[in-house]
């Protein structure tokens, strides 16, 4: 993605805070998600690998985004995924699922005007990165099935919120 010329941006573009919240980002943009229709435990379990699978995705991949490629490798180290964990924890802890939908949406706002602010050049495709772990999100589980199927990809309620995100 050509950047117009404008540096781009990394970590030391942000306090510790932001950063911090960048990292929380691709798990917040999954759990928007699965917060808007929860999809009991086996549901749960196959969002939750779409979220995976995104991160592994960009570490291979030599065309992404330096900026989405930096969070993804400080996430990868211990210390980024600790800061990362135990931000969600403060964040979310004992939130109900309404709750945490709204939060979520609220923090990818806040990313969303960070990025736009420090990281103009970075802001598209980090956002279209999130974007695209929230639709993988809600096309790994399908809503309203029983156990052997059925259902709908997406529910009604996670279009609402892929909307939300956009």
């Amino acid at each position: 993605m050509d950047s117009g010329g404008a540096s781009m941006a990394d970590k030391t573009n942000f306090t510790k805070e932001e950063w911090t919240l960048l990292l929380k980002s691709p798990m917040i943009a999954g759990m928007a998600i699965t917060a808007a229709d929860p999809s009991g435990l086996w549901g749960l379990l196959k969002e939750s690998f779409a979220g995976g699978t995104a991160l592994t995705k960009v570490a291979t991949d030599p065309n992404a985004n330096a900026l989405v490629k930096a969070v993804v490798a400080d996430f990868s180290a211990s210390e980024g995924r600790s800061a990362a964990r135990d931000g969600l924890k403060a964040d979310f802890a004992g939130g109900k699922a309404a709750d945490i939908k709204t939060k979520s949406i609220d923090s990818l706002r806040q990313v969303s005007s960070l990025l736009n602010a420090k990281a103009p050049g970075d802001a598209a495709a980090f956002k279209d990165w999130l974007r695209q772990i929230s639709q993988s999100t809600a096309e790994a589980a399908s809503e309203g099935g029983g156990l052997f199927g059925g259902g709908v990809l997406v529910s009604d309620a996670e279009k609402a919120t892929l909307g939300e995100i956009s």
